[in-house]
């Protein structure tokens, strides 16, 4: 199949009107729609969006090309769209784009589609056929213009390989993977970018790509062997352990497309980290490292143990809480309330489930923090340091300081075995790391135990100790951080201090920390629903359905449901989520409801001490939210 099989006359757009990103590709969306070659907007659109959430595919330099693989597509085809005035697409590079490819590629696309698709993204690499694209008035033109393109293009190829085969062996040679989530037109781009780029260096390249026509061009273990860097420009997992050894640039694809030059004088400085099979990576004094600043980093290795630990509180958590309930439910007497959620056998079954994974937490927290840091070898003394804070009850904060502890302990010992005789390299994943990273984490616990079970009993005893006005500020404080960043760092600080007060307070009934939390993160999702009934005639239709959605998600506690509102008018959105949420925790914690569950919205409520009265005060929250975002917010424009 050829290009000009999948550029048809009737799917092309002369002049677009739209003069924004989301305008833009309505337009386009209905133009493939018209034209026969899609069956269904919606799904066809959502698949555009799902991309363009993961990068924006305007490349830069006045062309987008947004694409989809789905169900909706009938007929492989690329619409070309040409704007005069310009559209605000979000490029990579800010400026405005005037060349638009929209790929619809069938779910089944064979390669004979995807072969065409990837045709199409390495002729757009040369700006020459570009210009020419942009002076075309006609479809006609457009269609000659790809025809004569493919001629050169073939021309290109054979002279190509005509010069690979007479190689120089003395120059530079890097390899190099590229790839995009879904792998029919920035993958190709990349490729293309660094193999012309590295042809005007002077330098030897080659490329493999990871693309929906599986890989191609797959580098062998004597061509890595030979390579005097490796370059990975992907935005999706590829085959990384080959690479053990070599000097690697890790960057996205569209730095691949946009930012060849500097990616291969890098891979070729001496200075690009040294990739290592167990996945550490270390770098020259010069280098800075690709992985962002000290403080991305440890967000990131904390997210990674939070998140590996959650199923496990959540799970543990409602597991307990059920034990309680079935004690309630079938009575226990008075005398045996100190023995409530493992009175009756099968309340004691539910507890003892929930507390065989309640008892991973701290291990698992600080066990994937450990491996986040370095990788495999970190993961026998994370899940040590956590169980020892575990039992000395150093509990949530010194798993969390014991990850970190132990993460760098098995950097330390990587940097320390690195120069060992290559016989004993074998044996150092499985008995130097283990032992060692052992030995110093353990006597690094013991001693960082003392002062944290102090600094721990200490805060719990003040939080289950919480009534009155010191209750009521810290469950406006945690309430309103659910609604800062709404699912970012802030948001997660406050989910993981409350889901750390549960262990120490399901004897008591719950945590009227973790209630205020809840509260609070179920407040923004709400608050959209609110405003979007109350304040119709200021809501396009489509964010007016969005509204409806959106109770759903605030019901079950998914706070991240209120993004797509608060990313489009953040310095009107966010602040009248903070007064709702804040406003619904500190109520929550002015009357001292707890909660036994550490997530779940309106599906835990009756494992709170007052649910009605919970509901209300979240219900006021909302209301109040929605009512300042409703009349702050302008007026869709007419």
């Amino acid at each position: 199949m050829d290009i000009k099989d999948l550029l048809i006359k009737d799917a092309m757009i002369m002049d677009l009107q739209a003069t924004t990103k989301k305008a833009a590709i309505d337009e386009m969306v209905q133009k493939m729609y018209d034209a026969g070659r899609i069956s269904d907007i919606e799904v066809y659109k959502d698949g555009i969006l799902k991309r363009e959430a993961q990068t924006s595919t305007g490349l830069g330099d006045g062309i987008a090309m947004p694409h989809a693989k789905n169900k909706a597509v009938k007929e492989a085809t690329v619409l070309f769209a040409k704007s005069k005035k310009g559209v605000d697409y979000e490029s990579l590079d800010g400026q405005p784009t005037y060349l638009f490819f929209m790929i619809a590629a069938p779910e089944g696309a064979n390669d004979t589609h995807l072969q065409a698709l990837a045709a199409l993204s390495r002729l757009l690499i040369n700006p020459d056929f570009v210009a020419k694209l942009k002076a075309a008035e006609t479809p006609e033109q457009v269609q000659m213009t790809f025809e004569l393109a493919k001629e050169a293009e073939e021309k290109a190829e054979a002279q190509a390989a005509a010069e690979e085969k007479s190689q120089d062996t003395n120059r530079r040679y890097l390899v190099a993977v590229t790839a995009c989530p879904t792998g029919i037109a920035h993958t190709y781009m990349a490729e293309d970018a660094l193999k012309k780029k590295a042809k005007e260096m002077g330098v030897d390249i080659k490329v493999e790509t990871n693309g929906s026509e599986g890989i191609k061009h797959r580098l062998t273990a004597e061509e890595i062997a030979r390579a005097d860097g490796v370059i990975v420009a992907a935005d999706k997992k590829v085959e990384m352990n080959r690479f053990n050894g070599k000097e690697l640039v890790n960057r996205p694809v569209s730095d691949g497309i946009r930012k060849p030059e500097e990616l291969i004088n890098l891979a070729l400085s001496g200075n690009a980290p040294v990739y290592h099979g167990d996945g550490e990576a270390t770098t020259t004094n010069e280098e800075k490292s690709d992985n962002g600043t000290v403080g991305q980093r440890i967000y990131k290795d904390l997210m990674n143990g939070v998140s590996h630990m959650l199923p496990f509180v959540i799970g543990g958590g409602i597991m307990i809480a059920l034990s309680f309930m079935i004690d309630q439910f079938m009575g226990v007497p008075h005398s045996e309330l100190a023995s409530l959620g493992n009175y009756n056998q099968i309340a004691s079954w539910f507890n003892q489930i929930g507390g065989a994974a309640f008892g991973f937490m701290l291990p698992v927290l600080a066990g994937f923090i450990a491996s986040s840091i370095s990788d495999r070898p970190g993961l026998i003394a994370g899940f040590a340091a956590g169980a020892l804070a575990n039992a000395g009850g150093a509990g949530f904060l010194g798993a969390l300081l014991g990850g970190f502890i132990a993460g760098y302990v098995i950097v330390f010992l990587k940097k320390l075995f690195k120069n060992l005789p290559k016989s004993l390299e074998g044996i150092k994943a499985i008995l130097f790391y283990p032992f060692f990273g052992l030995l110093i984490t353990g006597f690094l616990m013991l001693l960082v135990n003392i002062p944290m079970k102090a600094i721990n009993d200490g805060l719990n005893g003040f939080l289950t100790g919480l009534s009155g006005s010191n209750a009521i500020l810290l469950g406006a404080l945690l309430g309103g951080m659910m609604a800062v960043d709404l699912g970012g760092p802030i948001n997660k600080a406050a989910y993981v201090f409350g889901t750390a007060t549960l262990a120490s307070t399901v004897a008591q009934g719950g945590s009227i920390v973790m209630a205020a939390v809840m509260a609070g993160g179920m407040v923004p999702p709400l608050a959209i629903f609110v405003a979007t009934r109350l304040f119709k005639n200021k809501f396009e239709q489509s964010q007016i359905d969005a509204g409806l959605t959106n109770i759903v998600m605030g019901l079950s506690f998914v706070t991240e449901g209120a993004i797509p509102f608060a990313a489009a008018d953040p310095l009107r959105v966010i602040p009248s989520f903070v007064v709702g949420s804040a406003l619904a925790g500190g109520l929550v914690g002015a009357v001292g409801i707890k909660l036994l569950a550490p997530h779940g919205g309106i599906f835990v409520v009756l494992l709170l001490s007052h649910p009605l009265l919970y509901l209300l005060f979240i219900a006021i929250g909302a209301i109040v939210s929605g009512v300042i975002y409703g009349l702050v917010k302008k007026p869709v424009a007419q």
